[in-house]
């Protein structure tokens, strides 16, 4: 506890100094050009499509090309990449599509700048009707959970189940730690400094605040997050979304989810506790809610065979009973 609390006074004494500026050469990082981020993030399978209203969208779409579609939304500034454990579990049955959400990975920023909740649901209703996918199943996790309940609230008829994994969305009443990048992200002045100084540790350590086993942050997992963190434009988008009013939307309409819904929850949970899924599962009619043990708010990589086994578990539906 010491320990990390030393080194968040340290950070805010470095940004301190820099929004002083001393030491903005040394610590200020240019955005990364998105050609040089594509040719290193999106090999094969990795596609982009251009969408109605001019934004250019990286996605994959992996798996059975016959099996259900199952759409997958990452986290606050993750990317598609966070799915793939669940593809390589589960592709052999479902045609898998995950996508970088506005702002996020290498779809970056999108015209009109709008990065509340609202639009990346409306954005989803777009992107899923221009990769022909007219009725799926819609997982999320954080970020994207929200956005996935957001999703079934405004579109239910597009939606043949509801995969909730650590979703924000609801309250708490637990003591929440975010980690150093979340905390700084939303502190007035240290927020905009970030859009020009954005250390790989703070990266680090947000990834294991998030992850319970600290072992599992790999540094390539950690070179992920902060190069594509820094793609052109995404920090903006990032600045303006963390900028944009909290609203309580899915907390005051979440009864009203009539989708099928399976809720996945890390008990070690910092940032989403678990009693937000306490409270999505109270909310939801018919819902199913499993815990894991030692987890924390990144299910999918943390355990990715136990909860991508409840996925197809859930989506699977049962034989027929035979006739009497």
């Amino acid at each position: 506890m010491v320990g990390r609390l030393f080194r968040w006074i340290l950070i805010l004494l470095v940004l301190l100094a820099l929004a002083a500026g001393i030491g903005a050469l040394v610590l200020a990082e240019p955005d990364m050009r998105a050609v040089e981020l594509e040719a290193q993030y999106a090999p094969a399978p990795s596609q982009f499509v251009i969408l109605p209203s001019g934004a250019r969208v990286h996605y994959r779409a992996q798996g059975s090309r016959s099996g259900p579609a199952l759409v997958l939304l990452h986290g606050s500034n993750a990317s598609l990449h966070t799915w793939e454990p669940w593809v390589r579990e589960i592709g052999d049955a479902f045609r898998m599509i995950s996508v970088d959400l506005p702002g996020h990975g290498l779809t970056g920023p999108v015209p009109g700048d709008d990065y509340s909740q609202e639009a990346m649901a409306k954005f989803v209703a777009e992107f899923t009707t221009a990769v022909g996918a007219e009725r799926f199943a819609l997982a999320g996790n954080s970020m994207g959970g929200g956005v996935a309940a957001r999703f079934a609230l405004m579109y239910p008829q597009r939606l043949t189940h509801l995969i909730l994994v650590d979703a924000s969305g609801m309250p708490t009443k637990t003591p929440r730690d975010p980690g150093i990048g979340f905390t700084l992200a939303r502190m007035p002045v240290v927020q905009n400094i970030m859009l020009y100084v954005t250390p790989r540790f703070v990266f680090e350590s947000s990834l294991k605040t998030a992850i319970f086993d600290d072992a599992l942050v790999t540094p390539e997992m950690v070179d992920l997050y902060w190069k594509l963190n820094r793609r052109e434009g995404n920090r903006a988008a990032s600045l303006k979304r963390f900028q944009t009013p909290f609203d309580t939307y899915i907390q005051d309409n979440a009864a009203k989810i009539a989708t099928p819904t399976l809720i996945i929850w890390g008990k070690e949970d910092t940032l989403t506790p678990r009693d937000m899924g306490d409270a999505y599962n109270a909310a939801i009619k018919g819902s199913k809610f499993v815990i894991y043990n030692d987890v924390g708010h990144i299910p999918m990589e943390e355990a990715p065979e136990p909860t991508a086994r409840a996925v197809r578990e859930f989506l699977t539906p049962e034989p027929a009973a035979p006739p009497n």
